[in-house]
This record gives structure tokens, sequence and C-alpha cells, in this order.
């Protein structure tokens, strides 16, 4: 995302970069006073972590906030106070094998495609509103490593497509559908060769 928007791809702002470990790469692509880290294990709960988190957060008065390599559960009282406005990318094609281990588990059921999607986040653990997808092909001979190599190679132009909709007032989240310029979206967005997101019902872009 930083780089797309100094490129000028991407017509959008970083007001805050989190994390829950300091020494994460992110944070020093942006200047210190974007910054916010703090070791969850320091803490004595994971409420108190979150609380701390979302503070930090608000006080960046965000219009959206994206969940990216962010491995932490997200506990209930965080999730409802950005409620509409967190998106995360998950590297598996919702509903399908929700969780940690995605690359394995798809082999491991004989699945013939996989790839990943970005969805809104709601309390529990990848089930929100599905927004887009990037399938890739599971070849013959394919292992986690390799499957996962490519999938994040479509993860990037796909959450870059997603974020330009957002930040062009776009997308929403209304209960459990996702909206598109105010129209209920029933079958999630699918990323084209080109990077740019369809409708994967008619091919029309988005």
């Amino acid at each position: 995302m930083l780089d797309a928007i100094a490129a000028g791809r991407l017509a959008a702002e970083v007001v805050g970069v989190f994390s829950d470990k300091p020494g994460a790469a992110a944070l020093e692509r942006v200047p210190e006073a974007l910054r916010w880290s703090a070791p969850a294990k320091a803490y004595p709960s994971r409420e108190a972590f979150d609380a701390d988190l979302a503070e930090a957060v608000a006080a960046c008065r965000p219009d959206w906030i994206l969940c990216a390599g962010y491995l932490r559960i997200l506990g209930t009282a965080f999730v409802e106070r950005f409620r509409g406005r967190t998106i995360n990318i998950h590297p598996s094609l919702l509903p399908k094998f929700r969780g940690l281990h995605t690359h394995a588990r798809a082999l491991a059921e004989g699945e013939r495609e996989h790839g990943a999607s970005v969805h809104f986040v709601i309390p529990e653990l990848d089930a929100g509103a599905i927004i887009a997808q990037a399938v890739v092909a599971i070849e013959s001979g394919d292992t986690p490593e390799t499957l996962a190599q490519r999938v994040l190679g479509v993860e990037h132009p796909l959450l870059l497509a997603v974020m330009r909709l957002a930040a062009s007032g776009r997308l929403a989240e209304h209960g459990a559908t996702v909206t598109l310029d105010g129209h209920p979206l029933f079958t999630p967005l699918r990323l084209d060769f080109a990077g740019d997101l369809t409708h994967p019902a008619t091919g029309l872009a988005a």
C-alpha cells in the first residue's frame, strides 16, 4: 500500500501503522510519529492489549483499518468499535479453510484451485462478508511452500484493488452483506489477470 501510494496508484494516506511486533519491517517504512507497537505478551490479557491498540488506532481517526500480516485475533470489543471499517486479507478462498495452515489444508483436501480473499472483519474468525477473491490453480507436485508463493503473488494486487474501492467511498458493509456503490454484492468480486476487479457473473469491471 505504501508503494502504491508513493507511485500514485492509490489515492490514500496512511495515518498509522500498528504492530504487536516492535521489530516489524512495516514500522520502519513510515515516520516515527505514525508508528505504534507493543509486545502483546507484556499485557496481562488480550483484552488489555486490544484496549491500548484500539485507543492508538482511534487517535489517528482512520477511515479504514487494514489488517495485513497481523496474526493476532482481534477481540470483540475492538472489532465492534471499528465495525464496517476493518478489512482483512486471508490466504484461502473463503469460506474454505478459515484459520491457519490454509495451503497445506487445500492440498490435503485435493482442491483444484486456491487463492486469497479480502473480507470485512467480524468477531468470528475469517467469517466476515467477502469483498473480493483472487484464484490460483493448484498444480501437480505443489507443496504448501510453492502454493504459498503463488498465492502471495496475487494477494498484493488483490488488496490494492480492494483498497482503491474503499478509499474512493464505493465500498461498505451492511450486516452480512457487502455493498458496492450502494448495491448489494451477492458474489465476491474476482481479480483478473490485469489486476482489476470484475463481477464473476458478468465479467464487467467493478
